[in-house]
């Protein structure tokens, strides 16, 4: 056998003189020939070198280390030495005693030296025994670490940053340095060790849908109660909460409390672990959602050490209770009493939710609690909120299609009165047909007489507007539904907000009494049920329906005893005043979409007003509410507020419109005098105001009553008819010819008659637009003016009725713009003057 194939003897030795391995049998019992012990000593040559080269190495890296710490030896060996000198010189010294001064001094420092060496030594000695104790440790918390031995490894690693803090040793010393860095790398690699368990204990599959925790797994070592510690040490108990909160709520509570989903799942727990089921039985309400949530709760408390359930509580609860609320509770309020049944249900369902919590130990739930305990108050929120967005999605859809109703009214009026009304097309009851025959034998003479002096004073008088002094303000516009005051200065912006609207009808009210007795005593009278058709929106039906929902409401809470929503009753009576200021608040903007929308505006608000004022008498004579929910209903300020809104309304449309004709009749300026303007330019600018007159009376034909409608349109035609009397009035001069064309703009504009005539009126039949328009005779007059001679103005005043629509002054100033002053007009002049008052005064 050669030598190749012989067991290697030289590795044999090698192994044996390393390590101390005895050879195999048959390496040791075999012969050894002169041919071995060349290959032998060449592998132990080998080896030689490689160990001198392994000892050179260490050498060389622990050189500086070696040196130092031989260097210290060497000084220690060298103070060792000379204390043993010392000493021995002591002693020496101590037997021989030198009696020199200097001797004893010099033996006394050495003393002092030797003690501080001492204690020196001492300290180095400590020090470098603590360094070894905290290597030690660290050693083991490696140790540790690898066999994944958590929480040994983190008291270890504590004890060894206590250990490393009683080293007497500068932190900046480079042994220290080394110590802490190896600590912190430890802690890091412990810390990765740690994650790795507790991501396997617990475990969030979001894709799934599945949670999985565990109290301890078979291969580690590291219980869920002790992972405490672990967080503790680290730091990270509310990080690592808030984290499972959020892999939880998007797992699992996200799904289930998503109440738009397409479908909703449930909450099942299968072992170990809590799943979502989709298999669509799981319904939407509050009840199926808490006892899912309840199962996620126990789930949770059960796994969960009782102190990560706190923790999890101040990171869970804030984020889902709100959800509740806002998502699924608040959503469950009934709007309507009717649906309380379930509403105590829910409440009950969100009780037994509480408690649950409670007794799973979790915290951070009292908005809750909270909510259940304002429950009325919740309730009535609801309700408020439900009526003023029901208001407001109803004003959002349009006025809708309009209706006509009808209003009746029974009053004490006149003969005169009466006639006023027949003419004015306002029709009596059935019962009243025979208005002039009931009238006949009473009219004598003296009674036509009175009645035509009545009439005549009562031009302004309209079917609505009974008993109203229209001589103390002949410019008054007020419509037939609600008495308006309108102000005298029609660019008051008080007036826009209707201040002081309640205080000209108390004076026309007051006002009212003597005229009527007067009209007794003079004319006799009549009751007479009068009966007129205006139009609405759709608005105030829907309004009055809320309002009497929401008071039957309130009526039966105050009947019920014990009702758990028996709270909510003041602040449900309160919610017809909410829903009407809504109404005021939102209504003009919707309204004024529409054309004829203020007018719309004024009818609905009229209209709302006295459905009200019904709907508050029938309350109070019912015999089947309490006294507390009579006495709990107050609507008179909002049926005030409601009429003042009205007024408001018609007096911004009014003078709205005003305001259009002014501007097309030249603004500010005066018509006749505009520079560059021809006469056919002057007949445009009058056309294009007749036009805007007709077209809003034809619009508001369709929405006003005919005595509200002729108020409104014979406003128009008066500020038509005082602009352009205004701007002659105002004029330097009248020529023959601008007086004819200002006549030919007159003729234009009393076309506007026929506004005032009945349907199928016949030729000679007299419009009633003086009754509305105070300064139409004015103008009418003005015209004969201009196209008059002398003599025919001095029949006008003394003959005619031209003092009853001008002044003196007035007429004395258009006879000298008209005429040259000689001694005719002079003469002309004075006979006026001397009779200012030919017809009896005004």
């Amino acid at each position: 056998m050669s030598s190749i194939e012989r067991p290697p003897i030289g590795h044999a030795l090698v192994e044996f003189s390393l390590h101390g391995i005895f050879p195999e049998e048959d390496v040791s019992s075999r012969r050894i020939l002169v041919g071995d012990l060349a290959p032998a000593l060449d592998s132990l040559g080998a080896a030689k070198s490689k160990l001198e080269s392994e000892i050179h190495q260490i050498n060389e890296e622990t050189a500086e280390d070696v040196n130092q710490w031989v260097a210290n030896a060497k000084s220690l060996e060298d103070d060792v030495n000379r204390s043993r000198t010392w000493a021995n010189e002591i002693v020496r010294r101590s037997e021989a005693p030198d009696v020199s001064g200097k001797t004893i001094q010099e033996a006394e420092e050495r003393v002092e030296f030797l003690q501080r060496e001492t204690i020196y030594n001492r300290q180095v000695h400590d020090a470098l025994q603590n360094i070894k104790h905290v290597n030690e440790l660290l050693d083991q918390v490696e140790q540790a670490r690898d066999e994944r031995i958590i929480l040994d490894s983190l008291h270890l690693l504590e004890k060894s940053w206590s250990a490393l803090d009683t080293v007497s040793v500068g932190k900046s010393c480079r042994v220290m340095k080394l110590l802490d860095l190896r600590a912190f790398e430890l802690k890091s690699s412990i810390h990765d060790v740690f994650d790795h368990i507790w991501n396997s204990l617990l475990r969030v599959d979001v894709e799934n849908s599945t949670v999985a925790i565990f109290e301890s797994l078979q291969d580690e070592q590291m219980k869920l109660s002790d992972a405490v510690i672990g967080l503790k040490a680290y730091k990270e108990v509310d990080q690592r909460m808030a984290l499972l909160w959020h892999s939880l709520d998007e797992a699992i509570v996200g799904h289930r409390t998503n109440f738009d989903a397409p479908q909703m799942p449930g909450v099942q727990r299968e072992n170990s672990s809590l799943t979502l089921t989709w298999n669509g039985s799981t319904d939407r309400t509050v009840a199926s959602l808490f006892s899912d949530l309840e199962q996620v709760m126990a789930y949770l408390s059960e796994r969960l050490p009782e102190e990560l359930v706190h923790a999890l509580s101040n990171v869970m609860m804030p984020d889902l209770v709100p959800r509740i609320i806002g998502i699924w509770l608040d959503t469950a309020v009934p709007a309507s009493l009717k649906e309380m049944g379930e509403f105590q249900q829910v409440t009950e369902a969100v009780n037994r939710f509480c408690d649950t919590l409670r007794g799973l130990k979790f915290s951070g739930f009292e908005e809750l609690q909270e909510w259940v305990g304002n429950a009325p108050r919740v309730w009535l929120s609801k309700c408020r909120e439900t009526a003023l967005d029901s208001i407001r999605l109803k004003l959002a859809q349009g006025l809708g299609d309009s209706k006509e109703v009808e209003r009746v009214e029974t009053q004490t009026v006149s003969k005169s009165e009466g006639k006023g009304l027949a003419a004015n097309g306002t029709a009596p009851s059935g019962e009243d047909n025979g208005w002039d025959d009931a009238w006949s034998h009473e009219a004598g003479p003296q009674g036509d007489k009175d009645a035509k002096s009545e009439s005549n004073e009562d031009d302004g008088t309209d079917a609505w507007g009974w008993g109203e002094d229209d001589e103390t303000d002949p410019k008054s516009e007020i419509p037939v539904q609600q008495p308006l005051a309108e102000p005298p200065d029609e660019d008051d912006p008080a007036a826009a907000w209707g201040w002081g609207d309640e205080d000209p009808t108390e004076e026309t009210v007051e006002e009212t009494q003597p005229k009527t007795t007067s009209s007794k005593q003079n004319a006799g009278t009549r009751e007479l049920t009068l009966r007129e058709t205006y139009r609405i929106s759709s608005m105030p039906e829907p309004v009055i329906a809320l309002i009497s929902a929401i008071l039957e409401d309130g009526a039966s809470l105050v009947a019920s005893d014990g009702n758990p929503m028996g709270a909510a009753a003041a602040g449900l009576f309160s919610l017809p005043t909410l829903v009407l200021a809504m109404f005021r608040a939102i209504s003009p903007y919707y309204y004024a979409l529409d054309i004829g929308g203020n007018m719309f505006l004024y009818n609905d608000a009229t209209h709302l007003s006295e459905r009200l004022a019904e709907l508050s008498v029938r309350w109070k004579a019912s015999d089947d509410l309490t006294p507390r929910a009579i006495a709990m209903l107050r609507l008179d300020n909002d049926i005030k507020s409601l009429q003042s809104f009205a007024t408001r309304a018609y007096a911004s449309e009014m003078s709205t419109r005003r305001t259009v004709l002014r501007d097309l009749l030249g603004g500010s300026q005066n018509l006749l005098q505009q520079d560059g303007l021809g006469s056919s330019d002057l007949e445009a600018q009058v056309d294009n105001a007749i036009g805007h007159v007709r077209a809003m009376a034809a619009a508001w034909s369709e929405i006003l009553s005919k005595s509200a409608w002729s108020q409104a349109v014979g406003s128009l035609v008066d500020t038509l008819a005082s602009k352009l009397v205004n701007d002659v009035m105002d004029l330097a001069g009248i020529g023959q010819d601008e007086a004819y064309n200002i006549a030919s703009l007159i003729a234009r504009i009393t076309e506007l008659d026929d506004l005032f005539l009945p349907p199928g009126a016949p030729k000679d039949a007299i419009p009633a637009t003086a009754e509305y328009a105070s300064s139409w005779l004015r103008l009418k007059y003005l015209s004969e003016v201009l196209q008059s001679n002398l003599q025919d103005v001095k029949y006008l005043w003394l003959e005619s009725d031209l003092s009853l629509y001008f002044t003196v002054e007035e007429v004395v100033e258009l006879i000298g713009l008209s005429f040259v002053d000689n001694a005719r007009t002079r003469e002309v002049i004075k006979e006026i003057e001397f009779n200012p008052q030919p017809r009896g005064g005004n």
